[in-house]
């Protein structure tokens, strides 16, 4: 899982804040493993220039100094393999980019597609700005565009569920399974080669397990292995989240994964600093505000929270919004057994902080509340967003499978939600142990409110916007909040607020147990909606010019390598 801990003013200092790179060549492939979609001409603007220039601009970049040569030599490696992953990335949620492109003459218009890997706004509930275009195909290219529901429903096939396959139509017109390593088999073997070759200049030996079993999980789709030896790594000071991973971009189900890749560089110090905090998970697990049998689940108290500077992004995290903190493994069975591994991105998460969270705030947050907003709080945040996604449950109580199964599409969209309010449940609860003592925790409040106004600008069509939406809704009903109709400033009401995150949390956690997909989706067809007094304040902030998101200058040339 995707989406911040206390950093002192020296780690602020240290960060700069500052356009994708240049998309790679597209990787050859099977003919017949992925269609494009069709189109119904030539294509005419759709949208209004200033949509494309929602997108601040900031460059990634690390301080390498404390690496051996063999650590720098073995980054472009990574890096060449986390570009097959875009490759594959742009097959998987659009088909073939190279006529797409080369059909928009605008150039703005064609590095928007760039950014939302295709011709349809992520940031903007998958809104087409190429006329020509019709709605994005809600299952991508994972499934047939022709295939309803109901036939994939009645389809009698095993493992039809499955993440690492695509459903195709047979010759006859029936559904049949593709196997991602038989989809993708040479761009899949490449980058396996990628990563053996570089796990030979590794350092780290465990590093150096990983990824040679990374390797061949690739090639095999059988990922469980490599997460293990993933979660058993600790002083790598280099870092690859490739593979994929993510559940986000199938919102016909929510079943199929997307690839992507992360290359980073892990801030040791700072990482040793942030550990202590996993060990308190099975303590915050037995205080859920839910029946024991809900939180019945003991969740890995070995997992560890890291800090790092990403140097390159691919596919699907680079796509619309950028992610800037990561939960893994999303393998339930792995989860239980080793916990999961927090990864903080600072550097993006402080160039999102820098050019988008402050002005927003200084535009929606009440006055005397604004000294509230800080970076500190913001990391803490996120951080803790992360490290509750392993609280809960993973499986239902009713005998419906895996939460993730069971809710279908809208599992994200309620993970996250849950990832959000139980975030802010620990920060109560460590608060109240003494064991974070820096700032108050209006801090984390105050810029926990800002915070949904950057994320619901994610549109519908995200699970990080959805969740923020039913959270604005939720506390805008108990009233958490309230808005001053002068001003159109937005303030905490500190009471209100913490009863609105125990009532929340509870509802969340007793709808994931019972796996009720249709108490689910009224839930969420209620609550994950903007109503018309937000939408104009979300209005007023692209009036403001105030970025929905980043992009970023990235590669080899950008790290001087």
């Amino acid at each position: 899982m995707r989406f911040n801990l206390v950093l002192a003013s020296t780690l602020v200092l240290a960060l700069a804040a500052c356009q994708q790179a240049e998309p790679p060549a597209p990787a050859e492939e099977p003919k017949d493993a992925i269609a494009e979609p069709a189109i119904a001409g030539p294509e005419t603007v759709a949208e209004q220039p200033s949509r494309f220039d929602i997108y601040a601009k900031f460059r990634l970049t690390a301080d390498l100094s404390h690496l051996e040569d063999s650590q720098r030599q073995m980054i472009p490696l990574l890096i060449e393999a986390a570009k097959i992953m875009d490759d594959l990335f742009w097959q998987q949620s659009y088909g073939d980019r190279e006529p797409m492109l080369a059909a928009i003459e605008d150039p703005k218009m064609r590095h928007f597609a760039e950014m939302n890997y295709g011709p349809w706004d992520r940031l903007d509930a998958d809104k087409p700005f190429v006329e020509a275009y019709g709605p994005k195909p809600p299952g991508a290219q994972f499934y047939p565009e022709d295939m309803t529901k109901e036939e994939f429903e009645a389809w009698d096939q095993e493992g039809k569920d499955g993440q690492y396959s695509l459903v195709k139509r047979a010759e006859d017109g029936s559904l049949e399974l593709l196997p991602y390593h038989v989809a993708y088999a040479e761009p899949l073997g490449k980058a396996a080669a990628l990563l053996r070759k570089a796990a030979e200049l590794a350092v780290d030996l465990e590093f150096s397990k990983y990824l040679v079993m990374r390797a061949d999980a690739l090639l095999t789709d059988d990922f469980q292995a490599s997460d293990m030896a993933w979660m058993d790594m600790k002083n790598n000071p280099i870092e690859l989240v490739i593979g994929p991973i993510e559940h986000y971009e199938d919102k016909l189900f929510n079943y199929r994964t997307a690839y992507e890749g992360y290359v980073l560089i892990k801030d040791l110090e700072w990482s040793e600093r942030l550990a202590r905090f996993a060990q308190y998970l099975p303590e915050l697990q037995a205080g859920l505000p839910v029946p024991d049998e809900y939180k019945a689940e003991v969740p890995g108290s070995d997992a560890d929270l890291n800090a790092y500077d990403v140097v390159y992004y691919a596919g699907d995290c680079n796509a619309g919004s950028k992610t800037i903190a990561i939960n893994l493994p999303n393998d339930e069975e792995v989860q239980l057994a080793k916990g999961t591994r927090r990864l903080q991105l600072k550097n993006a998460m402080l160039a999102k902080y820098n050019q988008i969270l402050v002005p927003i705030s200084e535009e929606l947050i009440a006055e005397d509340q604004r000294k509230h907003i800080t970076f500190d709080a913001f990391f803490g945040n996120t951080m803790f967003h992360e490290v509750a996604h392993g609280l809960g449950i993973k499986n239902t109580l009713t005998g419906k499978g895996t939460v993730r199964a069971a809710m279908k599409e809208h599992s994200s969209a309620l993970e996250e939600g849950k990832a959000d309010i139980l975030g802010l449940y620990m920060v109560q609860k460590l608060r109240e142990k003494g064991e974070i003592t820096e700032g108050v925790v209006m801090d984390n409040y105050a810029t926990f409110l800002a915070g949904i106004f950057r994320s619901i600008r994610f549109g519908a069509s995200s699970a990080h916007g959805r969740a923020n939406m039913i959270r604005f809704n939720f506390f805008e009903r108990t009233g958490a909040f309230s808005r001053d109709e002068t001003t159109g400033h937005y303030r905490v009401n500190l009471a209100e607020f913490e009863q609105a995150i125990e009532d929340l949390s509870r509802q969340i956690l007793t709808l994931q147990g019972d796996g009720d997909y249709d108490a689910v989706d009224a839930f969420v067809a209620d609550l994950g909606n903007i109503g018309a007094q937000l939408q104009s304040d979300i209005d007023r902030l692209a009036s403001a010019a105030i970025p929905v998101d980043i992009e970023f200058e990235q590669g080899v040339d950008v790290l001087g390598l």
